[in-house]
């Protein structure tokens, strides 16, 4: 085997061993470029959370991001609510709604940026903050150092969550799980530490800064900010852009007033060709909406994903190409005819039948 390779090699001309390693470099860097990718959108933990809550791979994580004017309230939340569960009632069977061991329906969590001071026997920080509602951190659950999580559906407001700059800066430590900061004139008890995101990305989007997590009602109440800007949810998707379409004409905001993103699909091949037709132009925006960090974040690798998706198709036309140049050549050296062909069918069939009849004869005498 190793000889009739060596001999096939020795066979080969300089152009058709240089054509050779072309089309051996191009699937190389294919398959390089594709697991690479792959392997980044899967450390993308914001935007995996439908894959978190069903492992099974039938729902759909959804993001809308609201212009500045846009007032939505916790009641707008609410009523939505309760429109996305008749939905998926009236297309869904009873086991599919009912769920197994209780498990709810979908999850659904709302956001608010802004800024806030928090106050420590040790010192005084002014920093950004993000106001949770609901179950923000199902989707977005940030690498904790002590401590854990809170809910934007408890019943007490007062949990804050704190990156370790901001730790380090009020209390000297990160284990500080249970002590208190003053926010306003109100005690607010330490829910965990987390440590922020790193990467060019991250700091650009604008985690190169402290942020704190707090309620949403906390931080209309003692901090600044223009309201809730962000809604996400994580829901059954029982046809392709059920939950997507179901959020865009229900939800009961102007298209023109909102980003609707479905972060689910947001990297497949059918998403990324309008990223790269808009190359250049995507990131002009007419309306007021202020991306909060994880979805610059997305959007900084959705710029990267269709660049590779280019290289992709790239790297799969090269080969193709001197493949079918080579295909073109040996067929017009061809030294065979159409009756060539036929005739080694008509040979190989009668073998096969002589074949199958001394077969049959063996049989007969035995």
């Amino acid at each position: 085997m190793a000889c009739r390779i060596k001999e096939w090699l020795r066979s080969l001309s300089l152009k058709e061993i240089i054509c050779s390693l072309i089309v051996f470099l191009s699937l190389a860097l294919f398959l390089i470029l594709t697991f690479w990718s792959e392997h980044k959108i899967a450390g993308l933990i914001d935007q995996q959370a439908a894959v978190r809550w069903d492992e099974d791979g039938g729902s759909a994580q959804v993001s809308c991001f609201f212009a500045e004017r846009t007032e939505v309230e916790e009641y707008t939340i609410l009523s939505y609510e309760k429109v996305l569960e008749q939905s998926l009632k009236e297309v869904l069977s009873a086991e599919e709604v009912s769920g197994e061991g209780g498990k709810r329906l979908f999850i659904d969590a709302y956001s608010s940026l802004g800024t806030i001071t928090a106050v420590s026997e040790k010192g005084k920080l002014e920093a950004n903050a993000v106001g949770i509602g609901g179950d923000f951190f199902l989707f977005h659950p940030l690498q904790l150092v002590s401590g854990g999580y809170f809910s934007g559906n408890d019943l007490m407001k007062d949990s804050i969550i704190l990156d370790e700059d901001a730790a380090w800066q009020l209390f000297g430590s990160n284990d500080i799980a249970g002590k208190s900061v003053m926010i306003g004139d109100v005690p607010h008890f330490v829910a965990g530490v987390v440590k922020r995101q790193e990467g060019r990305f991250a700091k650009r989007a604008g985690l190169d800064k402290t942020v704190l997590y707090v309620s949403n009602e906390s931080l209309a109440a003692y901090g600044e900010c223009e309201g809730i800007s962000v809604y996400e949810i994580a829901a059954p998707n029982p046809v392709k852009h059920f939950v997507y379409n179901n959020v865009k004409e229900k939800l009961g905001i102007k298209e023109e007033d909102m980003v609707v993103v479905e972060n689910s699909s947001r990297y497949s091949v059918e998403a990324l060709i309008p990223v790269l037709l808009d190359f250049g132009t995507r990131s002009m925006q007419n309306s007021a909406v202020k991306f909060p960090y994880w979805e610059n974040i997305g959007r900084g690798w959705e710029d990267v994903k269709a660049v590779v998706l280019l290289l992709q198709i790239l790297f799969l036309l090269i080969p193709g190409g001197i493949i079918t140049v080579f295909l073109i050549i040996r067929w017009r050296n061809r030294t065979w005819t159409y009756k060539d062909i036929l005739n080694t069918f008509i040979d190989t069939k009668e073998k096969m039948i002589r074949r199958a009849k001394g077969e049959k004869n063996k049989w007969e005498h035995f």
